[in-house]
């Protein structure tokens, strides 16, 4: 929302200052898990309350998300799309039944209440009403918000070497090894949500992307999730070919995903420490990136036809990977 309280003579020195617009996001800022462009929702929820119990680092929401009851103040400020929002009911209530994740706001119509109303009961937060119309102006024209919007903190980044350190303690317990998958440079927000969702489905460890050109976690990526952003750790590197190569020395086979690829993943043996790479949209693996894998493959289909969205690509191939596993 543009600010053009400058445009104009000047107020006097007692007016209001000119610092109470929403504050802009740090673009750059990698330490926060969906660090991306913010802008403030519709009412600050960063403000002390007296009584009650405060919130705490454990993510349980306290006093910070206790809102007067009735419809929310400023519903019809529009919210931009960012990690601090997310909307639809399997993102809510992923969100509400998530110890990990701190909740600040929590707005539904009459309808969305019902399906999140006893996960927000139990963390103690405050359901603000709102009717389909405050909802609609809230967020951009076609949204589909189910009538529900948590305003949230986003969660903190997983590191690769958390992910090694978590698959091999797996190991050493005699669990099944869990696949990674790695995208080079997907920059559609619905393509990586449809990715973590089928990554969460077929149980893979964690998902790797690169850190830059590659989308935050906004509420679109996380309504696409279907609530998967909750629960699988989406790995940020700075160099996909570097990640390669740290996972190749810890003992994991590398197949990267093309129609030009030597195999089909139904040749292959995928039951060991396996990483899918998949290519970007249109473009596919990079060149640095195909090299550094161990093996391309391919998924067969019919000739002529166009390949496959990577999102259902990474679905065949996670796919492939549990049937051969049983």
């Amino acid at each position: 929302m543009s600010d053009d309280r400058n445009s104009g003579p000047k107020r006097p020195a007692s007016g209001r200052s000119g610092r109470g617009g929403n504050a802009g996001g740090d673009r750059n800022r990698s330490n926060r898990r969906g660090s991306g462009p913010q802008k403030a929702g519709p009412q600050r929820s960063g403000a002390k309350r007296t009584g009650g119990k405060g919130g705490d680092s454990r993510g349980n929401a306290g006093n910070s998300g206790r809102q007067h009851a009735g419809r929310p103040r400023q519903a019809s400020q529009q919210i931009v799309d960012g990690p601090d929002w997310l909307y639809g009911a399997h993102a809510v209530r992923a969100a509400l039944m998530n110890p990990k994740r701190r909740l600040l706001r929590l707005i539904a119509t009459e309808n969305g209440s019902e399906t999140i109303a006893e996960p927000a009961r139990q963390r103690g937060l405050q359901i603000e009403k709102a009717d389909s119309k405050d909802m609609d102006r809230m967020f951009p024209p076609g949204t589909v918000h189910q009538g529900i919007a948590l305003r949230v903190a986003p969660l903190p980044d997983p590191v690769l070497a958390d992910i090694l350190g978590a698959s091999n303690a797996a190991d050493e317990n005699g669990e099944p090894t869990k696949p990674l998958v790695i995208l080079d440079q997907v920059t559609d927000p619905q393509n990586v949500g449809a990715v973590l969702r089928s990554a969460a489905v077929f149980g893979a460890r964690a998902v790797i992307v690169t850190r830059r050109n590659s989308p935050p976690i906004t509420g679109t990526l996380a309504k696409a999730a279907s609530g998967a952003v909750e629960q699988m750790p989406l790995v940020q590197v700075p160099n996909v070919a570097q990640a390669i190569a740290v996972l190749q020395s810890e003992g994991w086979f590398t197949v990267g995903l093309e129609g030009t690829g030597d195999k089909s993943l139904a040749q292959m043996d995928l039951t060991g420490k396996i990483a899918i790479v998949m290519g970007a949209e249109g473009t596919g693996l990079r060149r640095l990136t195909a090299e550094r894998c161990d093996l391309l493959a391919k998924i067969p289909g019919e000739p002529g036809f166009a390949s496959l969205n990577v999102s259902n690509a990474t679905a065949v191939a996670l796919y492939e990977i549990s049937r051969q596993r049983g």
